[in-house]
């Protein structure tokens, strides 16, 4: 199969953004006068969004009685420290630019807050993304297909013509959601075994694997 274009995720597949993110919810739990939790839980607790995020980061989840401050102040504090530890995995810019010279759209859905999404999208990837989308009103989150769907009209692509690269059980059921061929990456926020058992169409281990894809 060829495609003409590439739809990724952004947390765990182009960027690694897990130390932010970290530290993120670590400030809001010393905010809440709680402890702070390991990488490896806020590891596995990222992909639905932020709601998603403070339910498994907060005890109680969503009956903790501050939740709705306590993700305000999340979602402030995120916005200005997104860009302390972050950055693009190795081979990744490189990619793009093989992307960019094939003539391949490139495009970003994230289920982070889209403020964010944009700013990062700028930032670390400039000019290679056509559309950078992230968690807004009236466009459900992955892994409903809402915001799949949109950036493929924004693309004026098919969904046969277009690849959805993502890291997680989310986005697998993101693509088989929009329709689309899946290749799941081995380098992001979830392990090779869990990425087998969802099933998708490919999955990789580099970056340059994808160039063999379209």
């Amino acid at each position: 199969m060829s495609y003409t274009a590439v739809i990724f995720d952004m947390d765990g597949t182009i960027l690694n953004t897990l130390e932010d993110l970290t530290d993120a919810v670590n400030a809001m739990r010393r905010h809440e006068g709680l402890e702070p939790l390991p990488l490896s839980h806020v590891r596995q607790s990222v992909g639905n969004g932020v709601e998603v995020l403070m339910e498994k980061t907060l005890p109680g989840g969503r009956d903790y009685p501050r939740f709705r401050g306590a993700m305000a102040f999340y979602r402030s504090y995120y916005e200005a420290h997104s860009q302390i530890k972050t950055g693009p995995y190795p081979g990744i810019l490189a990619l793009m630019e093989q992307l960019r010279r094939r003539g391949i759209a490139m495009a970003v859905v994230s289920n982070k807050q889209d403020v964010a999404v944009g700013e990062l999208s700028r930032h670390f990837f400039g000019s290679y993304m056509t559309v950078s989308l992230g968690e807004r009103e009236g466009l459900r989150r992955k892994p409903s297909p809402d915001m799949v769907n949109a950036v493929l009209t924004r693309l004026g692509r098919s969904r046969e013509e277009c690849l959805f690269v993502g890291d997680s059980d989310v986005d697998c059921a993101t693509a088989k959601n929009a329709g689309l061929d899946c290749a799941a990456v081995t380098w992001g926020f979830r392990d090779r075994p869990l990425l087998e058992s969802l099933g998708p169409k490919y999955i990789i281990g580099r970056p340059e694997e994808i160039l063999a894809l379209v």
